[in-house]
């Protein structure tokens, strides 16, 4: 009972609701997106969630990170996002990470779960667990949310998908974060949303997956634009692993 609106949606059965029950998604960054995002899945049934953080909570964080509250603050973000998505789904079995995973640890890491969402806020983090994915052969569903503006792109290396480096090339060295450049609240909830969305379905085949595609939302207008990306056989992640498959 506790599913059955999704349940009832047309081609979403009793089967999808299993598979998503027996998912592991591993969620790096507990932040705006990954606190926007984890709740949906939590809500939504996913049975098993690895939270990676090493940040604490600061009072600068409750005006988006709506996981955590006043109480929070000081504490551990892994564990306050916790603690908050067992009060909303006591059957998911949530896991912390609380330190830092170098490239390796990563790929272990990655290999263990169905499912990654990216929902850090630095390119270097994102570049590295990118290729990570591209390795272990893990879906990855990329955010990043900044002033009022956001995007999502979905990574499927068994569809020999387009990755996130064959953007992020393209991005120089910008560096900004919410720091510098601030970020409306409810933006992040938009795009980590969406993430959720997205890793449902492709967790259980249902709808269209945007492959190949970069979504990219404009609070100011609320409108979605998104664009083709295509593979580069040039690229060092997705086009040298693809050039391994075929030889």
């Amino acid at each position: 009972m506790r599913y059955s609106r999704q349940i009832l949606l047309a081609g979403f059965d009793l089967d999808k609701q299993e598979i998503l029950i027996n998912s592991r998604v591993l969620i790096i960054g507990v932040g705006g997106l990954g606190c926007a995002a984890s709740q949906y899945l939590a809500a939504s049934g996913v049975g098993q969630m690895t939270l990676v953080d090493d940040d604490v909570v600061e009072l600068t964080n409750l005006q988006r990170q709506v996981l955590h509250d006043e109480a929070s603050i000081g504490e551990k973000k892994v564990v306050s996002a916790s603690r908050s998505l067992q009060r909303i789904n006591s059957n998911v079995s949530v896991s912390l990470i609380e330190e830092r995973q170098s490239q390796s640890e990563l790929l272990a890491l990655v290999k263990r779960h169905d499912m990654v969402l990216d929902c850090t806020d630095n390119l270097q983090t994102r570049n590295t667990l990118n290729r990570v994915c591209y390795q272990a052969l893990t879906p990855l569903i990329s955010g990043a949310a900044i002033r009022m503006e956001g995007q999502v792109f979905c990574v499927i290396p068994q569809q020999k998908s387009a990755c996130y480096h064959c953007i992020s090339r393209y991005f120089g060295e910008q560096s900004l974060s919410c720091v510098e450049a601030g970020v409306m609240s409810p933006v992040v909830g938009v795009i980590g949303s969406m993430q959720a969305l997205e890793a449902i379905k492709v967790l259980c085949g249902y709808g269209e997956a945007p492959v190949n595609k970069l979504q990219i939302f404009d609070g100011m207008t609320s409108q979605w634009q998104s664009f083709q990306v295509n593979s580069d056989a040039s690229c060092e992640v997705c086009g040298a692993a693809q050039k391994h498959s075929d030889e």
